[in-house]
């Protein structure tokens, strides 16, 4: 699929970087204050005629390295929407290849260039689908149009989080398991790391992390400045213990994990409030990053939205929360795990978490953020940064019956949804 961005007229004057020893190269180049994904093709139609658009490009953006003029977009597991059955999830195209697309910015417009297509170990393209039980499983329930029940894939993923390595292969992390799949530059598994210890490879993150929760698995991914360490965040609090019990906790976890030896570290972020979560992590520093939280509703929604945020945060000063039992709830403290805790019992455990510093409100930039879903998030240099939506292939929940879909429709603007990325300019550097 070949795509053209057209973007907005009014433009800003920005310089792009690529790293090189640790250094920025400075290089001219004019952003607009948005694109947007124009000519989408439409690779499925409901019985009622509801298009599902070839879009669906926002999860994730990433600077090619040494370009700085181009970008990686991902793709999440693909269209899907709620199905009526309990916990099942409605699949359109069930067969969907999860993938990264590389633009290119050449004058005034965002220009499809190649893709890579995510495969297995063997060389076989992967799906969207849910994993086996024991394998990543999320308890849902995947069914094709017709209510039948489709077969999981032990090698499917819902990717979300995406890291270039040095060598130019990619990490991506991913809602299922969770997983970190590391694949090479032509988009083949070279690794796959999980709680299960069922991935190529077959190393493991903490056994903590098993109690995600589903659909709000690892959201965020990236690697730092020297390319050793990944930094994954999770989406919400886990399910740890149990759904009741965290019900209002605001804790997310983030995960470092040292790509020669395995080491991991965890450590403790609050949300503004139990409505927000993340949806990204970009490292500035080995130990500083940007992370993006929002909540889920519209500009001029019911309920409205109130929180697309992008913060600073340290780790610096934090406490490393990893449980060297490396047991199923993780470290606990007087019989309760960490989601469990209040704000004051984690200040009487002397736990602190990272530090937040706002840099962006996305609902206040020129022309407003219409969308609900803030997932991608880029720093171009130390002044600029870019943001993207999901779009959800143009589609939305609930499903009425069979073969039937709802356009999703923006509120504020009486538009169907489709891909974005924002060129936000920061009032304050990142360094």
């Amino acid at each position: 699929m070949r795509f053209k961005v057209i973007p907005v007229a009014i433009c800003l004057v920005a310089i792009t970087s690529c790293k090189k020893n640790n250094e920025l190269i400075q290089s001219p180049i004019q952003y607009p204050e948005k694109v947007t994904l124009k000519a989408a093709g439409i690779i499925y139609t409901a019985a009622n005629g509801v298009n599902v658009f070839g879009s669906g490009y926002g999860s994730a953006i990433a600077a090619v390295p040494n370009e700085p003029d181009a970008f990686y977009l991902m793709t999440d597991r693909g269209p899907n929407v709620d199905g009526t059955v309990k916990d099942s999830k409605l699949f359109p195209l069930p067969n969907f290849n999860p993938h990264i697309a590389k633009f290119k910015l050449l004058g005034d417009s965002l220009v499809y260039i190649s893709s890579v297509e995510f495969k297995n170990a063997a060389g076989a393209k992967i799906t969207g689908k849910p994993n086996p039980v024991g394998q990543g499983s999320t308890g849902e329930v995947a069914l094709d149009f017709n209510g039948n029940t489709l077969t999981n894939d032990p090698d499917g993923i819902d990717c979300e989080g995406l890291a270039v390595a040095p060598d130019g292969s990619f990490w991506v992390s991913d809602e299922y398991g969770p997983h970190l799949a590391h694949f090479d530059k032509e988009g083949k598994t070279i690794e796959r790391i999980n709680p299960f210890g069922t991935g190529t490879g077959g190393r493991k993150i903490p056994e903590v992390f098993k109690k995600r929760r589903a659909n709000r698995g690892m959201e965020g991914l990236t690697i730092s400045p020297d390319g050793k360490i990944l930094i994954g965040m999770m989406q919400s609090p886990m399910y740890n213990p149990t759904r009741a019990t965290v019900a209002n906790s605001r804790l997310l976890r983030i995960l470092t994990f040292e790509i020669a030896t395995g080491i991991t570290k965890q450590y403790a972020y609050i949300t503004d409030n139990i409505r927000t979560l993340s949806s990204e992590i970009v490292a500035i520093t080995a130990t500083t990053f940007l992370v993006l939280e929002r909540d889920q509703d519209y500009a001029g929604g019911q309920p409205a939205a109130l929180t697309k945020k992008v913060y600073k945060i340290d780790i610096t000063n934090s406490t490393d929360i990893s449980d060297a039992t490396n047991s199923a709830t993780g470290i606990m403290f007087g019989g309760k795990t960490l989601e469990e805790l209040s704000d004051a019992e984690l200040v009487s455990n002397n736990i602190k978490a990272v530090t937040k510093e706002l840099v962006a409100d996305l609902l206040t930039i020129p022309g407003g953020y219409p969308h609900d879903k803030a997932e991608g998030l880029v720093i171009l240099n130390n002044n600029l940064i870019a943001v993207s939506n999901d779009d959800d292939f143009g589609i939305n929940n609930p499903t009425i019956i069979n073969n039937t879909l709802i356009a999703k429709i923006l509120p504020s603007t009486g538009k169907i949804d489709t891909n974005v990325i924002y060129f936000i300019k920061l009032s304050k550097g990142l360094k």
